[in-house]
C-alpha cells in the first residue's frame, strides 16, 4: 500500500480538496506533541514539555487525486485540563489515540480516553490506536499482541510508532485520513454536514460545480508515482482500513 505525500505542505497560498479535523489524544507523557511534530516537520521535538491545554498544527498531503489538508489538534493528557480539551473533540473525523508502550498505566486508561473521544467526535469518528516509543524495545511493558486485541475488541485500527526515529509516524493520520475519504465516496460521510469533521476545500468546490460526481479515481488503487511507503510489519490481523 502507498501514498502520495505533498512536498508543497508549507506553502502561504495552498488550495486543496477536504480539510480533516484531527485531535491527538492520550495520557500525558506518552508523546503525543512528539508524534505529531515528527508528521509535521519530520524531526524528533526535543525537550518537548507537557502540553498545556490545546496547540494546534496542520499539514497538507496527497492521497490519490486528492489533496487533503490536516487541522491537527494536540490535547493536554493531564486530568486537570480535561474540560477545556474535550470541548475540541466536537466534531473531529479523526482521532490519534496515543499510548506508551513502556507505561502499563498509559495503556490501561485508553477506554476512557476513546469513550470521550466517541461520545463527542462525529458519528463517523475514525480511531487509530498508537503505540508510541517503539525504539524502547527493551523497557515494554504492553505487548503488541495485547495492544492488537484491544484495537480489535474496540474496532480501532491499530499499530506502533517512534516519534524518536520517526518510524510508522506517518502510518496513522495517512490511515485515518484515507478512511474518511472513502467513506466520503461511499456515501456515509457528507462534508457539508455540520459535525462531520470534514469540509470541501477550494479545489473540491470548483470540480463539484464542474461535474456532477466527485471522482476519487486512484484511491481505489492505480499506479502512483512519488509514493510513501507505509511499513505495516506489525499492522493489526483482519485490519479493515486496507
Amino acid at each position: 500500500m502507498a501514498f502520495n505525500v505533498d512536498d508543497d505542505a508549507t506553502e502561504l497560498l495552498e488550495t486543496y480538496d477536504f480539510l480533516m479535523k484531527f485531535i491527538i489524544i492520550g495520557e500525558a507523557g506518552t508523546g503525543k506533541s512528539c508524534l505529531l511534530h515528527q508528521f509535521t516537520h519530520n524531526s524528533f521535538k526535543d525537550h518537548s514539555q507537557h502540553t498545556i491545554g490545546v496547540e494546534f498544527s496542520s499539514r497538507t498531503l496527497k492521497l490519490g487525486e486528492k489533496k487533503i489538508k490536516l487541522q491537527l489538534w494536540d490535547t493536554a493528557g493531564q486530568e486537570r485540563f480535561r474540560s477545556v480539551t474535550r470541548s475540541y473533540y466536537r466534531g473531529a473525523a479523526g482521532a490519534i489515540l496515543v499510548y506508551d508502550i513502556t507505561s502499563r498505566e498509559s495503556f490501561a486508561n485508553l477506554s476512557r480516553w476513546l469513550t470521550d473521544a466517541r461520545a463527542l467526535g462525529s458519528a463517523s469518528l475514525v480511531v487509530i490506536l498508537v503505540g508510541n516509543k517503539s525504539d524502547r524495545e527493551e523497557e515494554r511493558e504492553v505487548e503488541w499482541s495485547e495492544a492488537s486485541k484491544w484495537a480489535a475488541d474496540n474496532d480501532v485500527h491499530f499499530l506502533e510508532a517512534s516519534s524518536l526515529s520517526g518510524d510508522n509516524v506517518e502510518a496513522p493520520f495517512l490511515l485515518a485520513a484515507r478512511s474518511v475519504l472513502l467513506a466520503i465516496e461511499a456515501g456515509a460521510l457528507d462534508p457539508e454536514k455540520a459535525g462531520s469533521g470534514v469540509s470541501y476545500g477550494d479545489r473540491a468546490l470548483r470540480r463539484v460545480n464542474s461535474s456532477s460526481r466527485l471522482s476519487f479515481g486512484s484511491l481505489s488503487g492505480g499506479r502512483q508515482k512519488n509514493t510513501v511507503k507505509l511499513k505495516m510489519k506489525k499492522w493489526m490481523p483482519g485490519s479493515r482500513c486496507c
